[in-house]
């Protein structure tokens, strides 16, 4: 199995990109090539800055264009693509499970890929957080009031959306947690948050819309950009963000496609980019459209400001198998099956 070494360029940051050129100039001038991004729902605005600073930096650096098309959708529901034949060159997808299902489905991403770049191939964290109307009028605090009768949660399928299944979890580590808490007790608080649901979108973004276009419900569980991206959109007059006193480290993660990018002859570019996401530059924009980046450093200290110092728990803590984590609750039959049927 081929193992991908990381550039000596990658770990010096963005300036060490000129050595990745030299090398990939060697092997002459090349046409346009054009790179598929397979993403989640929130990040349209964060990949579209990403993929014109990458093509700037490939263009300066190697003379060749570059455009990355990126494809936005529920995150399993995207994986479902990739698995079903859709060619891309990498995925950055919302949950590890979504890649862990093309590596187990096909031969296009090796079941190691989590090794293949650095931090578990997580060039960023999020967390999920709560918005809801401006004054929270329904006194949402933490966690346990989204259980209480006679609030509204929108928040998207777990079956489908990464956000959906990383509010799931959260709520689950969070009853588990708790002082006496139990398995069971925390199957009990998820039943009852879930009767809150009065709809589930298929993504992140749907369920934004929903809540903040269409003016459904009272609170939504959502991950920490999103969130933000609604007071910037519509107005910090019309919704607050509210921290939880502890919440879940939701982990997207990156991969290169490797059985797409061996037949389209991309490989050399789509690895760059994934490198490039490691970089300063790309760094400093993931805290600019508020994400945690890995490298805070790299960061506006404005940018890192607004981000929420909060508790934040990694769901191997409750379970370390993710595919019993994917199995037991989301699959066919699973949990989130049974507490839909009651």
């Amino acid at each position: 199995m081929r193992t991908w070494k990381v550039s000596a360029w990658l770990k010096r940051g963005l300036l060490g990109l000129t050595g990745v050129a030299v090398l990939f100039l060697a092997d002459g001038a090349w046409a346009q090539t054009h790179l598929l991004n397979v993403s989640y729902d929130p990040t349209r605005e964060l990949y579209r800055e990403i993929n014109q600073a990458f093509s700037h930096v490939w263009k300066k650096l190697t003379g060749e264009t570059v455009t990355v098309r990126a494809s936005h959708g529920g995150s399993g529901a995207q994986a479902r693509t990739v698995i079903d034949g859709i060619d891309a060159d990498v995925v950055t997808l919302g949950i590890p499970s979504d890649i862990d299902a093309i590596a187990r489905l096909t031969n296009k991403i090796p079941a190691d890929w989590r090794a293949k770049l650095p931090n578990n191939s997580l060039p960023y964290t999020s967390t999920v957080v709560f918005l809801v109307r401006k004054g929270n009028p329904k006194g949402i605090k933490d966690w346990d009031d989204l259980a209480k009768p006679g609030i509204r949660i929108i928040t998207p399928n777990p079956k489908t959306s990464a956000g959906g299944r990383w509010n799931f979890l959260a709520a689950w580590g969070y009853a588990q947690a708790k002082e006496g808490g139990t398995a069971e007790k925390a199957r009990e608080f998820v039943s009852a948050v879930y009767k809150n649901v009065p709809v589930l979108d298929t993504g992140a973004r749907g369920s934004t819309v929903t809540f903040a276009q269409r003016g459904l419900g009272d609170v939504l569980p959502t991950w920490e950009n999103e969130a933000f991206l609604v007071l910037d959109e519509f107005g910090k007059d019309k919704f607050d963000i509210v921290v939880p006193s502890v919440s879940i480290l939701a982990e997207p993660p990156v991969a290169l496609v490797e059985g797409n990018v061996s037949k389209k002859g991309t490989r050399k570019v789509a690895e760059a980019y994934l490198e490039f996401l490691y970089s300063n530059q790309a760094q400093a924009i993931f805290a600019k459209h508020r994400y945690r980046p890995l490298k805070p450093e790299a960061a506006k200290p404005e940018d890192l400001a607004l981000l929420p110092h909060l508790k934040l728990f990694m769901i191997e803590s409750i379970e370390p198998d993710w595919d019993k984590i994917q199995k037991n609750n989301f699959e066919n039959g699973g949990l989130f099956d049974q507490i839909s049927k009651r």
